[in-house]
């Protein structure tokens, strides 16, 4: 098995972090596009701008919130999922905000290993915090 790269390991902890920084104290989290509720450790963390098609918006939290299987897998390409999350997104940033990430997914971040440790040292004093808080 391949040893996981900075990035992946952002990506994974950037997914957790939406998930658990959503959870209420019970560790219950609201898929934000079909409004369903799970422990946030059964959720995934769904990027709103596809992860795989946009190294500037991938790792923004602004970016990732919480999803149930189901719409972040099927339902984001073949349900009304997508449509369900920008309504999400629209009412969290404002519209402006969501045009302008649309606007902006071509574009490229370069990051650097030492900027990827940082992010990651970052997502993961956060995610201890909601450790704490929902334990």
């Amino acid at each position: 098995m391949a040893k996981a790269t900075p990035r992946s390991k952002c990506l994974k902890a950037i997914q957790l972090l939406a998930r658990i920084s959503a959870a209420d104290d019970n560790g219950y989290c609201k898929c934000v596009s079909c409004g369903t509720v799970h422990h946030y450790k059964e959720m995934d963390g769904g990027h709103f701008i596809p992860k795989g098609s946009s190294s500037y918006w991938s790792l923004e939290v602004e970016n990732v919130h919480p999803q149930c299987k189901g719409c972040n897998g099927f339902g984001m390409k073949y349900g009304i999922a997508a449509q369900q999350y920008t309504v999400f997104m629209v009412d969290m940033y404002g519209q402006r905000f969501v045009d302008d990430m649309f606007a902006t997914k071509s574009n490229v971040k370069k990051m650097y290993k030492a900027d990827y440790v940082d992010l990651l040292s970052e997502f993961n004093r956060l995610i201890k915090h909601h450790e704490s808080r929902i334990a």
